[in-house]
């Protein structure tokens, strides 16, 4: 009984002293590939993170740079040839696809002087720019649902690992035939530890997902008052 209990003591000294390598070491393969796992969401997350953080913040500054233009111009002609300056917009693809229709469908203006320039079709235009809204969209989403999973099944991943290393625990207890702290510490801390690496990994995901879904959301209304805006000139150049 007391080799066991000396055996057990140094092991978790072990364990404890050691730090993560120590750690790592008394690790069970479950625990280690929890936390391989954890860690794996943990950096493909902060990628995701660095990369959004980039995007709207382009997204947003050539937006504004962009209607300023865009509210100062009388022509389209003119809107067009600053909008391939500023490409991280997504204002910018809208204009481009409804400017695209209104180029494939003018008509030339008549020989009266009061005669201007005319379109086919203004719901053809508005439906262009509804395409070109949802393709923006979905390109400032992209990735963003790999945060909103990595933030819910982060935590339980931590979780299993917990179980597990509390099993392992009482495992030990019914080996060792006590229930000192030298038996229980080593499960106890491979549970704590998972438990935190899961907290670790969820928290930066869930604040930052909802952050940008907020600049998304953002982003979206100023497209659709954009979208407003581009019919009203629509109509008052060629209706």
């Amino acid at each position: 009984m007391t080799m066991h209990f000396l055996l057990a003591q140094s092991t978790a000294q072990d364990a404890f002293g050691g730090g993560a390598l120590g750690f790592l070491k008394h690790s069970g393969p479950t625990a280690i590939a929890v936390l391989i796992l954890l860690l794996v969401f943990s950096f493909v997350s902060f990628g995701i993170i660095i990369n959004k953080w980039s995007t709207f913040a382009r997204a947003s500054r050539d937006s504004r740079r962009f209607l300023d233009v865009f509210r100062k111009s009388q022509k389209f002609s003119e809107v067009n040839a600053v909008a391939n300056q500023l490409t991280h917009s997504p204002l910018v693809g809208m204009f481009q696809a409804g400017y695209q229709e209104i180029n494939q469908q003018i008509r030339p203006a008549g020989s009266a002087p009061s005669q201007r320039p005319s379109i086919k079709s203004l719901d053809a235009v508005s439906r262009a720019l509804a395409r070109a809204a949802s393709i923006e969209e979905t390109r400032l989403e992209k990735r963003l649902s790999f945060l909103a999973s990595t933030a819910s099944v982060s935590p339980f991943v931590g979780l299993f690992g917990t179980v597990w290393g509390i099993m392992n625990a009482f495992g030990e207890i019914g080996r060792q035939g006590s229930a000192n702290l030298a038996v229980v510490a080593p499960g106890i801390s491979e549970a704590l530890i998972t438990t935190a690496a899961g907290l670790f990994a969820a928290i930066p995901a869930a604040l930052f997902f909802n952050y940008f879904s907020d600049r998304l959301k953002a982003l979206s209304a100023t497209m659709d008052d954009f979208a407003m805006e581009f019919i009203s000139m629509v109509e008052r150049n060629f209706t």
